[in-house]
């Protein structure tokens, strides 16, 4: 018997309570063909990041498995008024198509705006569509939701207080920096996982080493100024 990739959950609606269903890969089928340097994946099979929101069909309510588990009450008339109000009953069950996972990831957007989600949460989703974008080679929404994305990953790094020595954001932030441009930013942020002797994330410091590479390679070919650090070590090498 062939295994199916998709599977299905029952998720209960932090918003109505509804019970409904709602897709995952099974993690047999999670492996990514190749992984980009900003942890995009790209699989032969059905696609995890299709799957990632969860839409109850009831009161159309769309979040993660990482949002917050309780809605207040606050909370809860904010999103009626701003989304559920609007809601027309539709199911995302079953299979997703990118038109389908790209409406999800938008819904999930609203929500967590709505009723104020953790910035990390909403620079996570914004990211994602980012890359939605990138499957369909849309460059232009890419870029525009990868800035979106980065003002988001700043603002955690801002007021999150274990953000300050979290190298997987700090990375991110560099990585986010040197792909819609700010050469100089980037370098400022790659270099803080790298120099920081706090941080231990063995995985992170050789990922902001590799982009620290690349990060020289593009600036030299562009003619620009190199920070001091990559000029410090043209001196030693």
């Amino acid at each position: 018997m062939t295994l199916e990739p998709l599977y299905s959950i029952h998720v209960t609606c932090w918003q109505c309570e509804n019970v409904f269903q709602s897709s995952r890969v099974r993690p047999s089928f999670k492996k990514a063909i190749r992984t980009d340097s900003d942890f995009c994946g790209y699989y032969k099979e059905e696609n995890p990041d299709y799957y990632v929101v969860r839409v109850c069909p009831a009161c159309g309510f769309a979040s993660t498995e990482h949002s917050s588990s309780k809605l207040t009450e606050v909370q809860k008339r904010k999103f009626r008024s701003e989304v559920g109000d609007r809601w027309t009953p539709k199911d995302y069950s079953g299979q997703r198509d990118w038109n389908a996972a790209l409406e999800t990831y938008k819904l999930a957007l609203l929500c967590a705006q709505a009723i104020e989600e953790k910035e990390r949460i909403i620079a996570s989703l914004l990211q994602h569509i980012a890359w939605m974008y990138r499957y369909k080679g849309n460059k232009e929404q890419e870029q525009r939701f990868m800035r979106f994305s980065l003002e988001a990953y700043v603002r955690v790094y801002e007021t999150e207080v274990v953000g300050k020595n979290d190298a997987r954001l700090l990375y991110l932030i560099g990585e986010l920096n040197l792909r819609t441009g700010s050469l100089h930013e980037a370098a400022k942020w790659f270099s803080r996982v790298i120099h920081d002797h706090k941080i231990v994330d063995t995985a992170m410091i050789r990922a902001s080493r590799e982009q620290w590479a690349v990060l020289r390679e593009l600036m030299t070919e562009k003619k620009l100024e190199l920070p001091e650090e990559m000029r410090n070590e043209s001196k030693s090498s």
